[in-house]
């Protein structure tokens, strides 16, 4: 892809071992992602962002196991590129600065999609789950 993702995919193997770093550049990437920034919008990275988000988060408090360890670097990898304000494309240019994150964040995103889908309807089956718990009439 680009040497600064080279270098964010070294930095995820080491990252990815790490719970608290993991939570840390997950809380860090959704605070990017629902800042508003117009040009996230633009380039559709925020409805991309969110479940890897969700995943790196169930993988670092070991909730969610299912995921492959080279799909949680790739993961890693995308998000700490993204974090970065200094990649390819400096993210505080206005609107183009988002352009390199944009693409490695698709392109991650398409090549793990159904390391994501399974992941989503892992989350969908919990949620159920959930209420099902919650409107139990054992409980009431």
């Amino acid at each position: 892809m680009n040497k600064a993702f080279d270098k964010a995919t070294r930095k995820a193997e080491s990252t990815v071992n790490n719970p608290r770093k993991k939570k840390k550049l997950a809380d860090a990437a959704s605070r990017i992602a629902s800042s508003g920034k117009h040009s996230l919008k633009v380039f559709g990275i925020t409805g991309k962002i969110k479940p890897l988000v969700r995943m790196v988060r169930c993988s670092a408090s070991r909730e969610y196991l299912d995921t492959p360890w080279q799909t949680i670097v790739l993961i890693t990898a995308a998000l700490i590129y993204f974090v970065s304000p200094f990649d390819a494309i400096a993210d505080f240019i206005p609107f183009i600065g988002y352009v390199d994150d944009a693409a490695i964040i698709s392109a991650v995103f398409a090549s793990i999609s159904k390391d994501v889908e399974k992941f989503i309807a892992w989350e969908a089956g919990k949620s159920a789950s959930d209420t099902a718990i919650i409107r139990s009439p054992q409980l009431e």
